[in-house]
């Protein structure tokens, strides 16, 4: 039911960003492959299987529940969805196990799904007592527990500044370690007591709930998602066809600064600015598609709230790369 009830960001934006790329006749008669590097309820994935019958979509995702859901959903299409347990990090090796060279696009969609944030086991969320987990693929890698009871208090403050955004991370890592000591932490409960205590009133009045920015940051290292978003989009760039299309939807500034940042790399050149034209050899192998980053509108965000952070950027390639 989850599945049904989730909304994609953007949906129609998406689809129109990545249809020139599935559009594009290929000369060897194959079907164009995108790849949907963060599948989550497969509804990005169903869209473009629904409007482009002669598209075949690589579903990745490092969660078991969220492709089990998605092969559910997406069973109809038979052969033309393939589900990949995977991080989107690993799209060469994704792209070898398929035997394929180069698909016409990649898709990602960052960030924690609903359908995570609803299960309480998975401990995403703060609203009630669950188990401290926070893995995307509870197979494998430590919990948010595991990081709160055994990070130095140094790194428990960077985790919670750099990822979190948190003003008190100081004073929060400090406590964390204090009160570890004692009893070591399980559950989300006592965490978000240790907030409470820790944020200033004044300050627990304004940015929402205080246990917010800690339980993001805490999933962001959990999943290390900076780091594989780091090693996907230069993955994804070499993995695209002349024509093919990468499009990033980010929640979170850090995330959308190093898409941006990978982007702005790949339309660089290394002609001097002063020269008046661009010596053939030395022209850019991608193009920027958008314009800066797109956002959601105001009648989106009323009826999902959580477009309100979504920044959207795609990207082209023009030509080869350069050897």
């Amino acid at each position: 039911m989850a599945a049904q009830q989730h909304v994609p960001v953007l949906l129609e934006r998406v689809v129109s960003l990545l249809a020139p790329a599935l559009e594009q006749s290929r000369e060897d008669g194959r079907a164009p492959v995108l790849i949907d590097g963060t599948t989550g309820h497969g509804g990005h994935s169903e869209a473009v299987l629904d409007r482009f019958p002669h598209v075949r979509v690589i579903g990745i995702d490092r969660d078991p529940s969220a492709l089990a859901l998605a092969g559910d959903r997406l069973a109809r299409f038979g052969e033309r969805w393939t589900g990949v347990h995977a991080v989107y990090d690993e799209i060469p090796d994704v792209l070898s196990a398929q035997s394929l060279d180069a698909v016409a696009a990649v898709l990602f969609d960052l960030g924690v799904s609903s359908m995570q944030l609803d299960q309480r086991q998975r401990g995403f969320a703060y609203a009630e007592d669950a188990p401290l987990d926070m893995r995307m693929d509870p197979t494998t890698g430590p919990t948010a527990a595991d990081v709160l009871n055994s990070y130095p208090a140094a790194e428990l403050t960077r985790v919670l500044r750099n990822y979190g955004e948190e003003k008190f991370a100081r004073k929060i890592a400090a406590a964390v370690v204090r009160r570890r000591e004692q009893t070591p932490f399980t559950t989300s409960g006592p965490l978000v007591e240790l907030l409470y205590a820790e944020i200033p009133a004044p300050a627990r009045r304004t940015g929402g709930h205080p246990a917010k920015r800690t339980f993001q940051a805490l999933r962001m290292e959990v999943n290390d998602e900076l780091g594989a978003l780091e090693r996907a989009i230069p993955a994804s760039l070499d993995a695209i066809e002349v024509g093919g299309r990468v499009v990033v939807e980010s929640y979170h500034s850090l995330e959308d600064r190093l898409v941006k940042r990978a982007f702005a790399a790949a339309v660089a050149t290394d002609v001097p600015p002063d020269l008046p034209f661009v010596p053939e050899g030395s022209e850019a192998s991608f193009r920027l598609v958008t314009r800066g980053a797109e956002q959601a509108d105001g009648d989106e965000i009323d009826q999902n709230p959580r477009a309100a952070s979504v920044r959207l950027r795609a990207i082209e390639r023009v030509r080869p790369s350069r050897t």
